[in-house]
């Protein structure tokens, strides 16, 4: 099976000063800005960083959703953060990092082996394998 998603962007003016859209097919983002300000100077507007950890989050617990059913184990609530992070490097920049932060309460197992399937869903999941960077993952499980 091939799935094919579609996101686009346009672009106007030059680095600092141009102004960006970014589109999703779904409509989720219909022509958002972004830009210089919003990427490097912490200005509103979204920027492909926060796109990419909302991406990876999103995967990844759904990974995990499925390697917890492969275990016969159901989660009652799961929560995942994820920081990219972007940084300049020799010949400009690059993504070097993203730490996935969950919580989840999943009734009938235990830390190490909820610590043990979360890597696995960090190692599997389609996100984690299209980045190069370094994937940290904090897993806690509570009561």
């Amino acid at each position: 099976m091939k799935i094919n998603r579609h996101g686009s962007a346009v672009w106007e003016g030059g680095i600092k000063d141009g102004k960006g859209a970014i589109s999703t097919e779904s409509g989720a983002l219909k022509s958002y800005p972004y830009g210089f300000a919003s990427r490097f100077e912490g200005q509103p507007g979204t920027n492909p960083e926060e796109l990419i950890a909302a991406a990876h989050a999103g995967c990844f617990t759904m990974a995990l959703s499925l390697i917890l059913g492969e275990a016969k184990l159901v989660a009652e609530h799961m929560e995942t953060s994820a920081k990219v992070t972007l940084e300049q490097v020799t010949g400009g920049y690059a993504i070097t990092a993203v730490h996935l932060a969950l919580t989840a309460k999943i009734p009938g197992t235990d830390q190490a082996t909820f610590e043990k399937l979360a890597g696995n869903a960090k190692a599997g999941c389609p996100v984690s394998k299209l980045l190069k960077a370094d994937i940290t993952l904090d897993a806690k499980l509570v009561g």
